[in-house]
């Protein structure tokens, strides 16, 4: 059966999966067959014992829709070096939210005479912050923040 993983607890080393049929079943971390963690809107195979999803296996188009997906290390250094211009929002997708980088930039050097380059200034912090945040992430909690949750901020 084919369902989508709601959620999983490393610390529990249990989830649940909506299954196709409208169903939820439970999975241990032992039923899950492959060598990265279980998370959040993973598209998966699995077999049924009564309410328990057993012998999970991640669907093929959804792995290689996650292979495929963005890095957090070019998201990180994209951010720490050119992120007052926000090229790691637009890299992520983000393509509001990098225009609100680049309004705000531009705006910021055209007053840079009134205001001391203050609002690039503080650009280019909240950048550099985003990227050592990016950067610390794991790479599963990564892909969950900010490729499948689309979180845009901090």
């Amino acid at each position: 059966m084919r369902g989508k993983i709601l959620s999983f607890s490393i610390q529990s080393g249990r989830g649940v999966i909506s299954g196709r049929d409208g169903t939820r079943y439970t999975f241990e971390g032992a039923d899950w067959c492959e060598d990265s963690a279980p998370s959040r809107g993973i598209v998966v195979d699995f077999d049924t014992n009564g309410d328990r999803a057993v012998d999970v296996y991640q669907d093929e188009a959804s792995a290689g829709a996650r292979t495929g997906s963005k890095d957090k290390t070019a998201a990180g250094l994209l951010a720490i070096f050119l992120g007052f211009w926000g090229v790691h929002k637009f890299y992520l997708g983000f393509t509001s939210a990098g225009l609100v980088y680049l309004l705000i930039n531009t705006i910021g050097w055209i007053v840079t005479i009134f205001l001391l380059g203050l609002p690039n200034f503080i650009l280019g912090i909240i950048a550099f912050i985003e990227g050592i945040i990016y950067l610390t992430k794991t790479d599963e909690e990564f892909h969950q923040l900010y490729v499948v949750e689309k979180k845009q901020w901090f």
